[in-house]
């Protein structure tokens, strides 16, 4: 695939891969980029905004410099614009779960080459309460766990926030829950978990969903009902050794469309970032929103679904 002419990066100032925002530029300046767009933000809120000056200058590519927070919010542009451009992601975040999902290498060098001369793959999203998602949706037990090591913590233990936060919430008191799945009632029950997921492997590199693709035109649906520290570590010691629909505290399925109702409000997530606490939501899937830049040896659907 011959290099785009004009790209614009979006990047997060406080993100780092390799060399840096300084390496970045000089790989692109050194790839032959006639026309360059530079767009830094200090935090994913603000990315929306340069996302959306990129699309209008009718750039061959959008390249995002950044974690989950800030590639859900150019993709959620995207769709909304219902914009054909490519997508390269730089995973230059703490977790990088849609970039690790998908098969994008970790190196700075390595994920360049795949932003420049990637095949551009047709991705589906979640949307949930008008916002698109990547890679999942939590409320419950991993939307307190996000929110917690969103403070102040992510950037200074990694991927050990999300453990410390996770071992604060094992004991959190599960609230009822009503799932309807494409007008069908589920599950009604305590939950301590829910989750929605676009990818089958989760925080932590937890895979959830076995047999979640990125690109089958469905959502996975997950609900745990472990509670406490022992029930919690029965669940994901089956979800490391084995599938995770057979543990006796999860269960799962697929869908096109989810309405979830709560007896209190609860606190949710979307792609690793906090949002409001809310009673009810519905979450739906957009079938080949995006377009993303994969390696070419990833660019079907078995290689996707496989990605490590």
């Amino acid at each position: 695939m011959r290099t785009p002419r004009k790209i614009a990066v979006v990047a997060h100032q406080k993100k780092s891969l390799g060399g840096g925002l300084d390496e970045l530029r000089r790989r692109l300046t050194d790839a032959g980029i006639d026309d360059l767009l530079w767009f830094e933000v200090p935090k994913s809120k603000k990315a929306p905004k340069e996302v959306r000056k990129a699309i209008d200058a009718k750039v061959d590519r959008l390249i995002v410099w950044g974690g989950d927070g800030m590639v859900q919010r150019a993709l959620d542009v995207l769709a909304h614009s219902k914009s054909q451009v490519p997508l390269g992601i730089i995973p230059a975040g703490t977790g990088n779960l849609l970039a690790t999902n998908l098969g994008i290498p970790t190196t700075l060098e390595e994920s360049v080459e795949v932003a420049l001369h990637g095949e551009p793959h047709r991705v589906d999203l979640g949307k949930l309460a008008g916002e698109y998602f990547g890679v999942m949706a939590g409320i419950g037990f991993d939307g307190a766990m996000i929110n917690d090591a969103d403070r102040n913590m992510k950037d200074r233990l990694g991927k050990l926030a999300y453990v410390w936060a996770g071992l604060r919430h094992v004991n959190g008191e599960a609230a009822t829950a009503t799932i309807t799945i494409d007008g069908t009632k589920w599950f009604e029950d305590e939950a301590s978990c829910v989750l929605i997921g676009n990818v089958g492997r989760i925080t932590g590199g937890i895979k959830a969903f076995d047999d979640a693709k990125p690109d089958d035109g469905w959502l996975d649906v997950g609900v745990a009902t472990a509670q406490g520290a022992l029930q919690w570590a029965r669940a994901l010691g089956t979800m490391a050794v084995g599938r995770s629909d057979s543990s006796p505290f999860v269960r799962t399925t697929r869908a096109r469309r989810i309405e979830v109702k709560l007896k209190s409000k609860m606190e949710y997530e979307l792609d690793g970032g906090a949002r409001t606490r809310t009673k009810s939501f519905t979450a739906k899937v957009a079938p080949g929103a995006v377009k993303i830049l994969v390696p070419a040896q990833r660019s079907s659907t078995t290689n996707l679904s496989s990605a490590r």
